[in-house]
């Protein structure tokens, strides 16, 4: 018979993964930043409910993790555009199954081909 853990610590790979995918908006921002490029503005519109505080904290977070380059263009307004790393896109199969799930269990069936396109 198997054991588990009584703890999940960072000595456990699920917990860590979970601890990452877990966080509030961070799917949602990865799977939005799957498409390609992002500005803030465009983040912050398909995350309805996210505030400007915590979409730019989840950012911050997962620029400093290297899941995602911040890039700034100089010029007049001043442009920031946000795009997955290598290690950001490594998410992706994870998200897919996400979408898979949710498409088989959970949300009513209709038109869902337009989802996670580039991901698959």
């Amino acid at each position: 018979m198997r054991t588990m853990k009584d703890v999940h610590d960072e000595t456990c790979a699920v917990a860590c993964c979970a601890e990452i995918i877990g966080a509030k908006w961070t799917a949602l921002l990865i799977h939005d930043l799957s498409e390609g490029p992002r500005r803030f503005s465009e983040l912050e519109h398909s995350c309805p409910g996210i505030s400007p505080r915590t979409l730019s904290e989840r950012l911050r977070l997962l620029e400093q993790e290297g899941r995602v380059i911040r890039r700034s263009y100089s010029e007049t307004p001043p442009r920031v555009e946000y795009e997955l790393t290598d290690k950001g896109a490594s998410l992706l199969p994870i998200i897919k199954a996400m979408s898979d799930f949710g498409h088989s269990w959970l949300v009513p069936e209709h038109d869902h081909s337009h989802d996670l396109a580039s991901a698959g």
